[in-house]
Parts: C-alpha cells; sequence; structure tokens
C-alpha cells in the first residue's frame, strides 16, 4: 500500500499493528479535552474509520435493509459521497462491522451479511464484488461477519473460512480469483494480516481452533497452530518478529506466544508460553519496546489495561481503576490513546512497564457499547460510539 505515512488506510493503521508511524500526540490537554474539530452522525455500529488523502471512510448502516459506505471530508466532516446497497437481515447487536480498506483508487468494504465489495473512488460505483457466504460455501457468524480486506501488491485478500476454502486473493482491478488456500478453521471474528518468516511473506489468518500462514504469492496453508483454542475469537494474533506470534483471546481462552521457524524446507511451530489467566476478547494486543499492551477485561473477567512483557510475565495491570471496559487502544507518538468502552472517557498512557501511568483523561462519547477501532492522522483522533 503506498499510502502516505500520515494516512491510517486500513484496519489497525498503515501497518496494520494499531501503530501510527507519524503524527504529534500533546501530553496535556486544556480543561474539558481535546478540540472537538466535528461530529457526524451514523447509526448504530461497531466499524472502524479508514483514512487515506483527507478523506475518512466508514461503513454504516441502515438497521436491518442497506449497508452504506459513507466518505466524509477529514476537515470537518462533512459527506462527500455514499455507496449504499440492500443488505437484508437482523443481526443480534444493529450496525456495521468492519473497518473500510482503501488505496490510491479503490475502497474495499465487507458487509456484516459477507457482501464484498471493490467501489471505485472515482466514479463511486462498485467494479466488482463477491459474497464470503453464499460464494465460498461459509457460515454467517452469531455476531455478523467482521473481518477487514488485507492488500497485498496488486490483491486484495479476505477470508471466506469455508469447508473447503481459508484464505483467498482477488485481482483488485478485475475481482479475478488469484488463489484460494486450503481450510484452516470456521469463520469467526479476526482479520488477516501480513508477516513474513524466514523470508517468506504469509498472511496470517485465526479461527475458532486453528491459527494458519499462508504463502501470499501461492495460497500455499504452510503451518497451523492448533494447540491455543478460543470459541469466539476476535483480535488477530500479534507478530513479535523472529517468527514469533502472540495470540489472545476472550471467553476463557487466554493468552500464548508460539514461533514458527522452517526446517529443512517445512515449517514447524512450537509453543513457547501460554498465560490462562489473561486475556483481550475483542482488541489486538499492542506491541511497544519490548512489552504487550492488551486489554484484558472479558464477560468473566475484569482485569483492566496489561503490560506483559514477551516472556509472558505481566508487569502490572489496571483491573477496575481504571477499567476501560472493552474499548479500543492505539498507539501514537509514543502514547497509548485509550478509549472506555463503557463511559466513553478518552485516556492518553504512557507505556511504561514499571507502572500505569496517565497523562490526560476526557470525557469524549457516550453512547455505548464503545467497541469501534479508532484511527490517527495528521494529528486528528477520529473516534465512533453508537451515534457519531
Amino acid at each position: 500500500m503506498s499510502a502516505a505515512a500520515a494516512d491510517w488506510p486500513q484496519f489497525q493503521g498503515p501497518n496494520r499493528n494499531g501503530i501510527a508511524p507519524e503524527g504529534k500526540v500533546t501530553r496535556a490537554w486544556p480543561e474539558g479535552g481535546p478540540p472537538l474539530l466535528w461530529s457526524a452522525n451514523l447509526g448504530p455500529g461497531f466499524a472502524g474509520p479508514a483514512i487515506r488523502d483527507g478523506n475518512v471512510y466508514v461503513l454504516d448502516r441502515i438497521p436491518d435493509t442497506q449497508d452504506v459506505l459513507r466518505c466524509l471530508d477529514l476537515a470537518d466532516g462533512q459527506e462527500l459521497w455514499r455507496f449504499a446497497y440492500d443488505a437484508p437481515g437482523k443481526l443480534s447487536e444493529n450496525g456495521s462491522r468492519t473497518t473500510p480498506t482503501v488505496d490510491d483508487k479503490y475502497v474495499f468494504i465487507i458487509g456484516p451479511f459477507g457482501h464484498f465489495h471493490c467501489v471505485d473512488k472515482a466514479t463511486r460505483k462498485p467494479i466488482w464484488q463477491k459474497h464470503l457466504l453464499e460464494d465460498y460455501e461459509s457460515k454467517l457468524p452469531n455476531w455478523g461477519v467482521a473481518q477487514s480486506p488485507l492488500l497485498y501488491k496488486d490483491a486484495v485478500i479476505v477470508a471466506p473460512l469455508g469447508k473447503k476454502i481459508g484464505v483467498m486473493a482477488f485481482e483488485k482491478a478485475t475481482g479475478r480469483e488469484l488463489w484460494r488456500s486450503g481450510p484452516i478453521a470456521v469463520m469467526a471474528y479476526s482479520s488477516p494480516l501480513m508477516a513474513t518468516v524466514d523470508g517468506v511473506e504469509q498472511v496470517v489468518m485465526g479461527g475458532n481452533n486453528r491459527t494458519g500462514g499462508v504463502d501470499v504469492t501461492s495460497g500455499e496453508l504452510l503451518w497451523t497452530y492448533s494447540a491455543w483454542r478460543c470459541g469466539i475469537p476476535i483480535p488477530s494474533p500479534t507478530p513479535i518478529g523472529d517468527g514469533r506470534f502472540f495470540i489472545t483471546g476472550g471467553y476463557d481462552a487466554g493468552s500464548a506466544m508460539f514461533k514458527v521457524q522452517r526446517q529443512q524446507g517445512k515449517f514447524t511451530v512450537q509453543e513457547l508460553f501460554r498465560v490462562k489467566e489473561l486475556g483481550s476478547q475483542i482488541h489486538n494486543a499492542l506491541l511497544h519496546q519490548g512489552h504487550l499492551y492488551l486489554g484484558c477485561n472479558t464477560n468473566s473477567k475484569q482485569d483492566g489495561l496489561v503490560c506483559m512483557d514477551l516472556e509472558g510475565n505481566v508487569k502490572w495491570k489496571t483491573g477496575r481503576s481504571p477499567h476501560f471496559e472493552r474499548g479500543n487502544y492505539i498507539l501514537a507518538d509514543g502514547v497509548l490513546v485509550i478509549m472506555d468502552g463503557r463511559t466513553g472517557v478518552l485516556r492518553l498512557v504512557e507505556p511504561d512497564p514499571a507502572g500505569y501511568k496517565e497523562l490526560a483523561q476526557a470525557q469524549v462519547l457516550s453512547r455505548r457499547p464503545i467497541w469501534a477501532p479508532m484511527a490517527f492522522s495528521d494529528g486528528k483522533l477520529i473516534v465512533r460510539d453508537q451515534r457519531q
């Protein structure tokens, strides 16, 4: 993806790791919090924004009837255009799920019922479309389809995770299928990501009972890891480097670190450690200076924000003070930016393994649950609750 470094053109930012490579964050806020530049009304939902070339792209939903891609001006929030399509059906929680993926020509979106569109930014119309469930024999997860497309050179990559197919690649411009992998797991709520292991670029995809690595050029399934399992996996694995991946989940799954390496031409997987008592239910773990930061509040446990080293040792956790519920967190300018998913309080936190160090806080949102991923670009933070 050739977007400017300051853009946030996909789920989890330019490098899909939740870290902004550029931009400044003020360590202290005036009374009343950071200045509000604009707001735009949205329907209920959990889809995060993507930002490219001064525009904000967000998937909205008209309950039970349509999905709507909306393009807003980053400067003032004015709607520039929209693309809507019929997607009838009821969800257990209303609203859109996935962050759009944007390059210089196209916007790629996946709706909660599996509709997959490539929309031309110039004409503002779809140039091709697929259906992840109907076309590839996959089943609708209980809370809808919630993965965001991944781009690699001239390809867009998605994961139908059906009986016969795991991950697929399509030519961006035409929708022509480039390759498909063998089955990996049952579709849940994770998104595919890129990683390089022993010089081989791979798509890493997690599911309910296995995580797998797929050769990005051929679709060959190179390895799988099944020792750690989660009944309802949502976070994607976090690449650590040197073939290591940290994987985490709620529903009493806990967390684990495993290592992928190539021996005699074949990839093997070794589990390095397991932390059964701590896991993030919704959001990916962030890696910063040799430590992991993750929100470990689940349906059954309330551990707050947790700092963990790369051997699985817990350095600290906030518990209920502050709690953060299941809000999103990103890293910008070396600072953790954390949304409280229940209260809508935004906090700046210094990522320090010595202890929790809060720098600032402000009330910015109110309509819960506030679980949508955030986006940061050009010093502007885009956040979402259930009405804006």
